[in-house]
């Protein structure tokens, strides 16, 4: 007897013949807009072959609950499709209505070979030369590699630089951060940089929580018992020093991003928008 599906909890189950990173982010996303959603994501990636398929399918039977599937061949599609048929889940092949719109401009059958999206080309291998590029010049290393940056972001400490550049990063983009410190003179390389130049900015208290919490994972129990009245964590030299951060970025005129509600996916693509838009103003300039 199949199990019954709990109405209070739902457990997803997501099928891929790749990585199954897409159908993860998509599902996430779907998700995102129910409120006080409890769900559980089964992810079943590389599934290649029948025998791999089955034990999928005992893992549906066990916890049942909608499938969401990027599978290509058709052998294993059409036997999923059994499957979920006879378990009672909703199946949605994920790729299909992609497929049929492409397949219809260009006149021509897909191929349905799996993971043909993971190739070893250009884009892959500047995808790992923007990470090492990120890991050697990250929170200020290296500075004299800003003439080799696609972007720098500055920005006071425990601002979000570094994880935002190492997402910006996995889209192929070599990004540099330097930490905006009180007192303390900025690379001269900095002054009119090859590229864009983008200050990253959070609100006081937010700032000190991100603070605090790293202080107590890094700092010893003598450095976080005086973290009260350092000015690392004093909400008004923090907030002075944000305030400093922000008058330095308007005087280079240097754009700003807020990211104290912002995920590091929105403020990466905040960035690449900046960017565009330093681009086009920089042709514009040299054209006239």
């Amino acid at each position: 007897m199949n199990k019954i599906m709990d109405s209070d909890k739902l457990d997803i189950h997501l099928i891929s013949d790749a990585t199954g990173d897409t159908l993860t982010s998509l599902a996430r996303a779907a998700v995102a807009q129910f409120d006080e959603a409890q769900v559980s994501y089964h992810r079943w990636s590389l599934i290649r072959s029948r025998l791999q398929l089955h034990r999928v399918l005992e893992g549906i039977e066990a916890e049942p609950g909608p499938v969401l599937c990027s599978l290509v061949d058709d052998a294993l599609r059409h036997e999923l499709d059994a499957a979920c048929a006879r378990l009672g889940v909703p199946l949605l092949h994920v790729l299909d209505p992609v497929l049929e719109m492409l397949q219809s401009h260009f006149g021509a059958p897909a191929k349905h070979r799996p993971g043909r999206q993971y190739v070893l080309d250009a884009d892959y291998f500047r995808r790992i030369d923007a990470m090492h590029f990120v890991i050697s010049h990250d929170d200020g290393q290296a500075n004299r590699g800003i003439g080799d940056a696609d972007v720098v972001l500055v920005g006071v400490s425990r601002s979000s630089k570094t994880p935002t550049c190492f997402y910006l990063a996995n889209r192929g983009i070599k990004a540099l951060n330097v930490p905006l410190v009180p007192n303390t003179p900025l690379p001269q390389e900095l002054e009119n940089a090859p590229c864009p130049v983008i200050g990253l900015t959070i609100d006081p208290k937010s700032l000190i929580d991100i603070r605090r919490h790293r202080l107590k994972l890094i700092g010893s129990n003598e450095l976080f018992g005086r973290a009260d009245s350092s000015d690392y964590v004093d909400h008004e030299a923090v907030e002075k020093e944000l305030i400093w951060a922000r008058r330095l970025c308007n005087e280079r005129d240097w754009p700003t991003i807020d990211v104290t509600r912002r995920s590091i996916e929105e403020t990466s693509a905040t960035v690449l928008k900046l960017m565009d838009n330093w681009h086009i103003k920089r042709a514009a300039a040299q054209s006239s």
